[in-house]
């Protein structure tokens, strides 16, 4: 192997994960990491769950990029922003300058997907997929701040709108789906989280979409599809987050719903590799921690020497909702099977079923939720 370092862009969970289990290999082979953003080490999860425990940005903050080098013998450069990559002359191009690799990591995360919007303050409409973006909102956050539009009824949504009424703040919130978490809940354990969030104070406007946003009285005026209109004093957009392929997709490289790798993590060139909310990794997009972490031991033993496919087991995600808490996992994406749901004290309990009875997903809610282990033993994995 030449003297080229292994470099890793995006130092969120996975880029530094991959740092800290390579190193546990491999002592000697320099890796530099780069990052547009300060290189700060954090729980991205708790972006959404921060308000309630009254925490600011640098709380979340468990390391600092000098710390984060030091710890795992590695190169960091932050607020470094790539511009593109050059598979045939292995480089990438930076805003400070030309970087040459051996092998480069593109762990690039998603971002936001932005609802298209009307009305002279759309633009005014925040988002948080950052330690800067949540530093942004809560200053935004004051104590003015009593009445808070939240767009999209998917797992974050759901998350900042739990967080957002334990703070004392009314929320309106916003989404065409028929029920919160329509992609991970059955109808009956959505509609059981809407209700209790509904109990805590959430406002729901299902079935429809945001129009316009305007500004109104110091505040803004949100005109939905179904003629409703409301105001508030914010608007978060949490509509959901979507692979980061642009790099990939100007190098040439085969992006699909992600950038498209084998189980190695190997993309369509055999020296670049993806890894985390960026990668769909033998046509699975996994955007969770507990993927992350697998992928990333599998693909450090690749890239010590040891081709490593990885395998992921059944991993149930946990909605951080701790008002009412729900565990799901769904069944892969066309299995043949059905939902058969029932309604418990203080929750409900989901079991998709295959036509020979096996357990290929579930859905639990409320006081359902301490079943999650039980049944994660059911499961078939993921991917063997």
């Amino acid at each position: 192997m030449n003297s080229d370092p292994i470099v890793i862009i995006g130092a969120g969970l996975a880029g530094y994960t991959l740092a800290r289990e390579f190193r546990a290999l491999d002592r000697e082979t320099p890796v530099v990491l780069v990052t547009a953003d300060a290189g700060d080490f954090y729980a991205k999860p708790m972006l959404s769950t921060a308000l309630a425990r009254q925490q600011a940005a640098a709380d979340l903050v468990s390391a600092d990029a000098a710390v984060m080098a030091a710890r795992h013998t590695i190169a960091v450069r932050t607020h470094t922003r790539v511009e593109a990559i050059d598979p045939a002359g292995r480089a990438v191009r930076t805003d400070q300058g030309p970087l040459r690799y051996s092998r480069l990591v593109l762990a690039l995360g998603a971002e936001p997907i932005h609802p298209p919007l009307q009305g002279d303050a759309a633009t005014a409409v925040l988002s948080v997929n950052s330690l800067d973006d949540y530093a942004r909102f809560r200053a935004r956050l004051t104590e003015a701040v009593r009445q808070v539009a939240l767009i999209g009824p998917g797992l974050i949504g759901c998350e900042f709108a739990n967080d957002l009424v334990q703070t004392g703040r009314r929320v309106n919130l916003i989404g065409p789906d028929p029920h919160p978490l329509s992609t991970l809940l059955p109808p009956l354990a959505g509609g059981d989280l809407q209700a209790a969030l509904a109990r805590a104070g959430v406002a729901w406007h299902l079935g429809t979409v945001v129009q316009c946003v305007d500004g109104y009285a110091g505040g803004y005026r949100l005109t939905l599809a179904d003629g409703t209109v409301l105001t508030a004093d914010l608007v978060l957009s949490a509509v959901g987050l979507r692979p980061a392929t642009g790099l990939a997709r100007a190098a040439q490289l085969q992006v699909n719903r992600g950038i498209v790798t084998d189980r190695e993590l190997r993309s369509s060139d055999p020296r670049i590799y993806a890894l985390g909310d960026c990668a769909e990794v033998a046509g699975l997009v996994l955007p969770y921690v507990m993927p992350i972490q697998h992928a990333a031991r599998a693909l450090a033993k690749t890239l010590a020497g040891t081709p490593t496919p990885v395998a992921y087991p059944a991993m149930p995600v946990v909605i951080k909702t701790t008002l009412h808490p729900v565990a799901a996992a769904p069944p892969p994406r066309g299995a043949a099977g059905s939902w058969e749901e029932e309604a418990v004290e203080g929750g409900v309990r989901a079991r998709f079923v295959a036509p020979d009875g096996a357990l290929l997903g579930f859905a639990l809610t409320g006081s359902a939720a301490g079943e999650r282990q039980a049944l994660t033993k059911a499961l078939p994995p993921l991917l063997e």
